[in-house]
């Protein structure tokens, strides 16, 4: 039977059906082991979505799951077609630029508002010794000024700037000059109202549009979204609009393994286009552009960070869920639980990498 097949594979995980720990999956619908088996990753979603089980601790569930590399035990599909069409389309390219701000970062300011830190920033935190999410990305974004060695006049560009939050720490800390792009009219519209001050300017724009020079550069979660074909080009812009002497800081989640595509369920539901670029596609990217200057990985304080956004997600449903249904509640913890338990399992990576121009005359000394 297909049902003792699914109990099988979860034994690898140490995860029961219908079990008494935490982690177990309590099953709701008995059609739940059949779509699993067709469907994969992206079924695993879609039926939690639709209330076909449930687990009261879902980010502990997934853990094991992937411990166990259980993802790989069932392909569906799905991916392989994402695949083949990653392979010959372009799904990052410019025309389809604003797909990810209007399906993710338009859906809804108040969302954000409650979910994240005071300051609004949606990356991971640097948990070092933070005690709280508001801590931990202050701690995160002075740890980028710092690695920028940024100075007073200094101008910036922040490419895919989201709502601000580099720009005004920047700007009231650090007294540069902050210029920040994004995809998203949502955040382009409450960024202006959050980044009052004169020093600080929000574009909706392409990042393959801009031009102008910038003493310093910094992208923070937004070359997820670029894509495998696009590496290379983001690299060349980010180099041409680098001054000589300048510093280029990006801030990204990372994969253990090069893919052309997200994963099939996240690239459905929560970002459209987007996957997570490996080391060897990095690197050949900035070939021949950019020298490193530093690799920091703390890819372990992506899971503190989620699951804050989860809690802040769930105290303050009450405050916002006449504007959501609840299969967006139910999708919207899973994407943050299942995160957080890929994070915890060391499936994907949080890197900062800091760059200097080739032949750069710039003595850089790392920050840690």
């Amino acid at each position: 039977m297909i049902q003792d097949t699914v109990v099988k594979i979860l034994q690898k995980a140490d995860v029961k059906i219908n079990g008494n720990r935490n982690w177990d999956i309590q099953v709701n619908n008995d059609k739940l082991y059949a779509r699993l088996m067709s469907g994969g990753s992206l079924a695993l979603g879609e039926s939690y979505m639709d209330g076909w089980w449930d687990c009261r601790a879902m980010d502990k569930m997934i853990y094991r799951v992937l411990r166990a590399n259980l993802d790989k035990e069932v392909r569906s599909k799905t991916a392989i077609w994402n695949y083949i069409k990653a392979k010959f389309i372009n799904e990052q390219r410019e025309s389809k630029a604003y797909e990810i701000g209007e399906r993710h970062y338009d859906i809804g300011n108040d969302l954000y508002k409650v979910m994240l830190d005071k300051g609004m920033n949606y990356s991971c935190g640097y948990w070092k010794e933070a005690q709280n999410l508001d801590e931990a990305q202050e701690d995160k974004l002075d740890l980028i000024c710092r690695k920028l060695k940024l100075e007073p006049g200094m101008e910036v560009l922040d490419i895919g700037c989201g709502w601000g939050g580099f720009a005004n720490y920047a700007a009231e800390n650090y007294g540069v000059k902050v210029t920040g792009v994004t995809v998203s009219k949502e955040q382009v519209k409450l960024a202006r109202e959050i980044c009052t001050k004169d020093k600080i300017e929000i574009k909706l724009q392409d990042y393959r549009k801009v031009e102008k020079k910038f003493d310093r550069i910094v992208s923070i979660g937004m070359i997820e979204h670029v894509g495998y074909k696009n590496y290379k080009t983001f690299m060349k812009v980010a180099n041409r609009c680098l001054h000589d002497k300048g510093i280029f800081l990006l801030h990204t989640i990372g994969g253990n393994t090069s893919v052309k595509t997200g994963e099939p369920w996240t690239s459905k539901y929560i970002f459209p286009n987007s996957m997570l670029p490996s080391a060897k596609q990095l690197t050949t990217a900035w070939e021949g552009l950019f020298q490193l200057e530093d690799w920091h990985n703390f890819g372990k304080y992506y899971d503190p960070t989620l699951m804050a956004w989860h809690k802040n997600f769930n105290a303050n449903w009450d405050k916002i869920k006449d504007n959501y249904d609840e299969r967006f509640r139910r999708m919207w913890n899973y994407y943050l639980l299942s995160s957080a338990g890929s994070f915890r399992a060391r499936k994907n990576q949080l890197w900062q990498i800091v760059f200097t121009k080739i032949d750069s005359e710039m003595q850089y000394q790392r920050v840690i």
